[in-house]
């Protein structure tokens, strides 16, 4: 795994590569685009360099590895695609084609549950939404599909409202949608129903451990039958729980009980349980809940004894879970472990929310380290409130544990992740992301003030867009107004945009630029851009750099 010089850049440290995380280089400019409205001299200036010294590619669809050009990019595969410089076939695509081979159905993961189908309950924990960055609702209908056709005869849901990938306040329809298709897999004699419920930023989907009584109310909910409110019908239920205007991520945990207040589907020894979510980083909490006999992180109560499976394996390295309906992406000879393999030391800094993205996705769904007395990784803590209440989250204490790493010396690279566009543009509050994209653009200048005084270089880039747009829109692209006919519909999902791609630093050398052949780049290019920077040829089979030598 050696890597060659590169032939015209020297090997001179240090390099900074820089993720702003959900800053989109949207084609629409108007005043719901947060990036573009924000005051940005950092960003405006890299622009201004032109297309030699600034550029984007494509962070969305098969770009990054996802079935169509229809999915948005995400965090997880944008960092799989930057850290392993390879078009890798994400979860999503991996579903759809054990689904349309009806591989997953032969497969040792769906065997390992069959034996629960004829006594026992199904229970299927998902995302419900068609989002494409959790969940899919067709798979979640193909899976319930197959399992019925295997004869299985009681099955219960336990879903968690999106309000973020997809529209807010479309849970009703989906709920909707999906009480029909229960109905029909009644009527063929599987007893199905919704068992429980909640929002998945109040309900189970906690990541990076930054909240886990979030996953001890979905615990409580989907196990246990427990929770303030309780309903007989789940459609009302969601109607009740949003009477006060609360966004579909918040809706407080529920459960569905029968006419005598009994709970319909708590999960009991012997049951199979599968969560539905392809992608890792929000079920891993709730994977260790139902995988680990000896975890103590809250009180379960009772701890089933139950058949458990993930969509796929949400952690190879911790073989989580243990037993999974889809096998993983494998994704090998990723560019840390040729840094690394190469006595390169790297320096990788986010706060909790991005902090596995430019560590266990960036080096290909791994956790730990491949060398860890060459590489550094630093995690400072996000605060646990909505972001856009502290909208500036922990970029300042970012951008210093970045410049001490500058500074030292020690770092052939230094990788750092700023949070703020991606999860404050979550929140749907404009006024909020601009002040993020602000926050953010003031702190790289700082990290490249001090590239420049120490004559380095610097690539910077996104993983996906987000906060270029905070309205949804129609066909034309106008933005769509609420009944009032004023008030704009808040999108809070990521967005379709490319992003934008910036190199520059003393070091660079003067005929050192971006190659113009190259219109339909995508992350998975930026990863032989920054080995270059390095001073390295990149392996042959990464995805062409985006520098020349002019």
């Amino acid at each position: 795994m050696e890597l060659a010089a590169h032939l015209v850049i020297p090997q001179k440290k240090p390099v900074l590569v820089c993720i702003l995380d959900g800053w989109g280089e949207n084609e629409i400019k108007d005043q719901y685009n947060a990036c573009h409205v924000a005051v940005t001299p950092t960003m405006d200036a890299l622009a201004a360099k032109g297309s030699s010294y600034y550029r984007s590619v494509m962070a969305h669809g098969v770009a990054v590895g996802l079935p169509t050009d229809a999915d948005m990019g995400n965090s997880e595969v944008g960092h799989n695609a930057l850290g392993a410089g390879k078009i890798i076939a994400q979860g999503a695509s991996l579903v759809d084609h054990a689904l349309e081979t009806k591989a997953m159905f032969t497969d040792a993961g769906w065997q390992y549950i069959k034996p629960a189908f004829e006594k026992n309950t199904l229970h299927l924990i998902t995302l419900l939404s068609s989002g494409g960055v959790h969940s899919r609702y067709n798979q979640l209908v193909g899976i319930m599909k197959g399992a019925v056709a295997d004869g299985c005869k009681r099955m219960r849901l336990h879903v968690l409202t999106d309000g973020r990938d997809v529209p807010d306040n479309s849970c009703h329809a989906y709920m909707a949608t999906l009480q029909a298709d229960l109905a029909a897999f009644n009527a063929a004699g599987c007893d199905s129903k919704v068992a429980s419920g909640g929002g998945r930023m109040k309900v189970t989907m906690d990541r990076y451990e930054a909240d886990w009584a979030m996953v001890e109310r979905g615990w409580k909910a989907h196990v246990l039958g427990e929770a303030d409110h309780k309903f007989t019908d789940p459609e009302e239920a969601l109607k009740k729980l949003k009477e006060g205007g609360d966004s579909d991520q918040y809706v407080e945990p529920f459960v569905i009980v029968d006419a005598d207040g009994k709970a319909v589907g708590t999960v009991e020894d012997d049951d199979a349980v599968v969560i539905c979510n392809f992608r890792a980083d929000r079920v891993v909490e709730i994977s260790k809940a139902f995988e680990y006999a000896d975890f103590n992180t809250f009180d379960r109560v009772r701890f089933p004894k139950t058949k458990f499976v993930g969509l796929i394996q949400y952690d190879g390295d911790l073989k989580l879970p243990a037993n999974y309906l889809v096998p993983p992406p494998l994704i090998e000879r990723v560019s840390g472990e040729y840094l690394a393999k190469n006595n390169l030391k790297t320096f990788a800094c986010s706060e909790t929310q991005k902090f596995g993205h430019v560590t266990f996705f960036w080096n290909g769904n791994r956790s730990g380290y491949f060398n860890e007395a060459l590489e550094t990784y630093v995690e400072i803590p996000s605060d646990n409130i909505p972001f856009n209440q502290a909208p500036l989250m922990k970029a300042r204490e970012i951008t210093a544990a970045g410049k001490e790493a500058l500074r030292s010396g020690k770092y052939d690279v230094v990788r750092i992740n700023y949070a703020n566009p991606d999860m404050v543009g979550h929140t749907g509050d404009l006024k909020a992301t601009i002040a993020a994209c602000e926050e953010c653009d003031a702190c790289v200048k700082e990290l490249l003030d001090l590239v420049d005084e120490l004559g380095g270089m610097y690539l910077l880039t996104a993983d996906h867009g987000n906060a270029d747009d905070m309205v949804q829109r129609d066909k034309k692209g106008n933005a769509l107004l609420a009944e009032d006919g004023v008030t704009p519909l808040t999108l809070t999902s990521h967005t379709l945009a490319p992003v934008p791609v910036a190199i520059g630093g003393p070091g660079l050398p003067a005929n050192i630029k971006f190659r113009n052949d190259l219109p339909n780049a995508g992350l998975s290019n930026i990863t032989a851009t920054y080995l270059n920077l390095m001073g390295y040829e990149a392996p042959a089979d990464f995805q062409p750099s985006l520098l020349y030598a002019a």
